[in-house]
């Protein structure tokens, strides 16, 4: 659901502010002069505060008719990285109230507002749980960054609530409904013109469901021409089961967030709209569901990809790839963009080799690379750079068709790096990247910015990029 939160900036602080937060640092003196009639030092060694990014003192106050809160909280550094997680874990104390009058830290506001919303971030069916604070009222902040902070917040929350709408309501026709809700000029294909059309891919991994897949094309075209033109791809598999390969049941009860690259997709061509961006974006989101069925695909199946290059399907649970083998042909052919990024929870080798809090790019560009990275450490959508390791193309070689879409053996045993290997064949000559976000796509805790359940990992960096990189 959109976050609830509403950030507004006001003149100064009100007198009866029933609750107020005021930054402070290591030396434990506040960083903003406020006139609170305090000891404020003393009472923050009494409570052996540090001044850490993060830390929240909490200490009762005389109002009019009352007692008010004034939260104290730690800036560390001051560093964006360090005023996110302050912005974010003053949220989180404050849930369950109506305004929180804040006292902006010096540095990033943009940082510390965007963490403070996504922090307040939930995703809730019916009216369970405590709700975020309503209002954060920054005083004297600058209001240019408190709207480039929500507009980015809410692309994130936009993005992780299509992630974690349950599929049961979820299928790919829905999630063409939803694209269209952006504004945006967009255009969809059914099955009917898959077929004539010759998108193989996106057919076969749709087949064994009752649900027909989908592509669905974005188009985001600035007022004044652009100098560059980008297509995003992403996956948009709105349940994996693993087809007739089938997953375990435990493993199933997170894949109605395997479409998460899709909703990055969706969600960053509508916020780059409203901030105005200089560059052309087409987004394309492979949508499909993965289903076991009499007429599901079967492992050593041979399916032709649009453009005509041959697969040999040897794991059915290896589907996104095939999705997205179609629309990076279909953007190579047709789109002629001067580069292109795919966003996907590809595969389960990348949570091994990087964990939970970093993303995997790979690039056949260092350019495109070395922007992506740079963007990711700015926006706090943080990316490692992964090798394209030749020796291990012969991974996907069949006997019977172009490609094999896994590893027939364990020799190489390198899944996200032959995974991307494979999505190469598709993407042409021009600069691709590809962002493996498996491991960062889904969160299994409440904690700092983040909610259980998906990320929303991929809009900070992709608009960061966009826009400024």
């Amino acid at each position: 659901m959109p976050i609830e939160t509403t950030a507004v900036v006001v003149a100064e602080v009100p007198a009866d502010a029933e609750l107020l937060a005021i930054p402070y640092a290591s030396d434990l003196v506040p960083a903003r002069e406020v006139e609170l009639h305090l000891p404020v030092r003393d009472l923050l060694a009494h409570y052996e505060a540090k001044g850490e990014a993060g830390e929240v003192v909490e200490v009762p106050v005389a109002r009019a008719g009352g007692v008010g809160r004034v939260l104290f909280y730690g800036v560390g550094d001051g560093s964006p990285a360090a005023l996110r997680k302050a912005g974010a874990a003053l949220v989180r104390r404050a849930k369950g109230r109506d305004t929180l009058t804040v006292v902006p830290p010096d540095g990033d506001l943009t940082a510390f507002a965007e963490a403070a919303l996504l922090a307040a971030y939930t995703f809730r069916i019916g009216d369970a749980g405590r709700r975020a604070v309503a209002r954060l009222a920054l005083a004297g902040a600058d209001p240019a960054a408190l709207e480039r902070a929500g507009i980015t917040a809410r692309a994130v929350a936009l993005a992780r609530d299509l992630a974690n709408t349950p599929s049961s309501v979820k299928n790919p026709a829905w999630l063409a409904e939803r694209a269209a809700e952006t504004g945006l000029p967009v255009r969809v294909w059914d099955e009917e013109r898959l077929r004539a059309e010759g998108f193989g891919g996106i057919l076969a991994v749709g087949q064994g469901s009752a649900s027909p897949p989908r592509l669905i094309q974005l188009s985001y075209t600035p007022e004044r021409p652009a100098e560059r033109h980008v297509v995003l791809v992403g996956k948009g598999i709105t349940f994996d089961s693993g087809g007739l390969s089938l997953k375990p049941t435990e493993n199933m009860k997170t894949q109605k967030t395997d479409m998460a690259g899709g909703a990055v997709v969706i969600a960053v061509l509508r916020a780059l709209a409203e901030l105005k961006a200089p560059v052309r974006v087409t987004g394309l989101v492979a949508a499909a569901e993965n289903m076991p069925s009499g007429t599901a695909q079967r492992p050593s199946d041979v399916i032709t990809h649009y453009g005509g290059r041959t697969v040999e399907v040897l794991n059915t649970d290896a589907e996104g790839r095939l999705v997205l083998a179609d629309a990076l042909a279909y953007a190579d052919a047709e789109l002629d963009p001067d580069a292109v990024v795919d966003v996907a929870t590809l595969t389960g080798a990348i949570s091994v080799a990087l964990g939970r809090s970093v993303g995997a790019v790979y690039a056949s560009d260092d350019d495109l690379a070395e922007r992506l990275v740079a963007a990711g450490q700015a926006s706090d959508d943080r990316l490692w750079r992964m090798p394209l390791i030749d020796e291990y193309a012969p991974a996907l070689e069949s006997s019977v068709a172009d490609l094999a879409n896994v590893e027939a053996g364990s020799r190489f045993g390198a899944g996200s790096i032959t995974a991307a290997l494979f999505l190469r064949e598709f993407a042409g000559e021009r600069p691709w990247a590809h962002l493996d976000i498996a491991g960062v796509g889904r969160s299994t805790v409440d904690e700092g910015t983040l909610s259980k359940g998906a990320t929303g990992f991929g809009v900070r960096v992709l608009l960061e990029w966009l826009t400024r990189g």
